[in-house]
């Protein structure tokens, strides 16, 4: 069976996401059990130098979405804007974010398998081929992201 670059992305994206939202309920019922305000776990860290909740959950869908939108332009660029700051919020990326993988065909993505794109932030430039980019750089992002989240 030949290597499928969607097989490989986008269905990973989907279910990581879900459980994503499925996270969000728990955080909004923790909230409304402990009567603490939801900003106090959006802003919660594991460690001081860490970025809070919400950007990690918000990075979940730059590097799933985000990436894949990306190999169709051939560039990458960090999303530097401020991730949202409520539940409601996050919910509505993530839904955005699934909706938008839904409407992917395995097509939209194989057929950009060997093309040349590349990471930019800044001066610095790092040149991929998509796969390159999905599997060594967007994917592992992903993870990475959506475990401290979990954390």
């Amino acid at each position: 069976m030949p290597f499928s670059l969607y097989d490989a992305t986008v269905p990973t994206f989907q279910q990581t996401l879900g459980a994503m939202q499925g996270l969000l309920a728990k955080v909004e019922a923790f909230c409304g059990e402990s009567d603490r305000p939801e900003e106090d776990l959006l802003q919660a860290r594991l460690i001081e130098d860490m970025l809070p909740l919400a950007y990690q959950i918000s990075a979940t869908v730059t590097h799933s979405v985000g990436a894949l939108n990306a190999v169709h332009s051939g560039v990458f660029k960090p999303d530097r804007s401020p991730p949202p700051q409520t539940l409601a919020g996050l919910r509505e990326a993530l839904s955005r974010a699934l909706d938008a993988l839904s409407s992917i065909t395995a097509e939209d993505i194989n057929g950009l398998v060997g093309r040349d794109m590349r990471f930019e932030a800044g001066e610095m430039v790092l040149p991929f081929t998509v796969e390159g980019f999905l599997m060594s750089f967007s994917i592992p992002n992903f993870f990475f992201h959506a475990t401290t989240a979990y954390d």
